[in-house]
Parts: structure tokens; C-alpha cells; sequence
């Protein structure tokens, strides 16, 4: 049997200008360097710059959740695992994993919820039926992965405990 595997679709490198003054990266270029990831993705599907600029259509992302694992410095070379979650005739639930490229250590996920839109009416629309059938496909190939851990997962609140009982203020 063949083992289940992410896209893997975008590397990158730590820059000097997304460390910040506690030497590791920033919390705002986590989030633009899973964007860059987002973006390969899509243009993986044909849903990327090009089909909007062609199809005056896009996507957007309506909901994000980012985890820390390990912390990255400048010069880390970077690995993006993208499983694709869920899809409906509008939706796209996309995951990420960000990997040390060489040693493959975890680094931080991102999950996001992104709605397809046409840019004329700013509203929903359904994908092309050719992107669909290929988003299916995709999402079929990888339901037989272990779901990661981080999906789905909410903030912890400071008055849960570790053993999930609740403080009583």
C-alpha cells in the first residue's frame, strides 16, 4: 500500500527581517510564510494570481489557526507539509505543517478555512467544476492520513487545566 503524503509544494528560508528582538521569528511572517504556502497550493489547483486575474474570481480566508512547536532563527530552512482537509463547492480547508527542510522537525502548523469568491459581486461563488472534481480528489487522497493533532483544535483558555477541569472563579 502507498503511505498518504502531504503536498509538499513551497520551501522558503528564514530572513533577517523577520526576526524580532527576542531572536527568533516573528509571529507576523509565520503567518505570511504560510500565506506563501497557500499560495503554491492554489496554484497547484489552478485557483492561484493567474485564474484571478483571468477569472476575476479568488479566495479568501475567513478563519486561521496557527500553532508553535519550535522556534525558528534566521537562515532556517523551511518545509511546508499541506494536507487539504475538507472541500464543498465552496469551501477549502487547507493544513500546514512548517518543517526544519533538513532535519524535519516541526515548527509550527496553520490551519485555514478559504471561501471562493467573485471579485464582481464580493460573494461567494461556486469553484469551477474541473478545480471541484480536483479539490475532491485531492481531499480523497488524503482522508486515508492521520488527521493532525493541531486541526480543529481552539485556544486554550487560562482557566482550563491541564487534566480538563475547569478553575471556578
Amino acid at each position: 500500500m502507498t503511505p498518504i503524503t502531504p503536498l509538499t509544494l513551497h520551501r522558503e528560508t528564514v530572513r533577517p527581517e523577520w526576526i524580532d528582538y527576542n531572536g527568533h521569528m516573528n509571529v507576523a511572517y509565520y503567518l505570511l510564510a504560510f500565506d506563501h504556502a497557500t499560495d503554491a497550493v492554489l496554484d497547484r489547483f489552478g485557483i492561484g494570481k493567474d485564474y484571478v486575474t483571468a477569472e476575476n474570481r479568488s479566495v479568501f480566508v475567513v478563519d486561521a489557526h496557527l500553532t508553535y512547536a519550535r522556534e525558528v532563527t534566521e537562515g532556517t530552512p523551511l518545509r511546508f507539509e499541506s494536507l487539504l482537509l475538507g472541500a464543498d463547492a465552496k469551501r477549502l480547508h487547507l493544513f500546514h505543517g512548517m518543517r526544519h527542510a533538513e532535519e524535519g522537525w516541526l515548527a509550527a502548523t496553520a490551519e485555514f478555512m478559504l471561501l471562493h469568491v467573485d471579485l464582481r459581486t464580493r460573494k461567494t461563488a461556486p469553484f469551477p467544476p474541473v478545480v471541484a472534481a480536483a479539490l475532491a480528489g485531492q481531499v480523497a487522497a488524503h482522508a486515508g492520513h492521520p488527521r493532525p493533532p493541531q486541526a480543529g483544535r481552539a485556544i486554550v483558555r487560562l482557566d482550563d487545566r491541564p487534566d480538563g477541569t475547569r478553575t471556578v472563579g
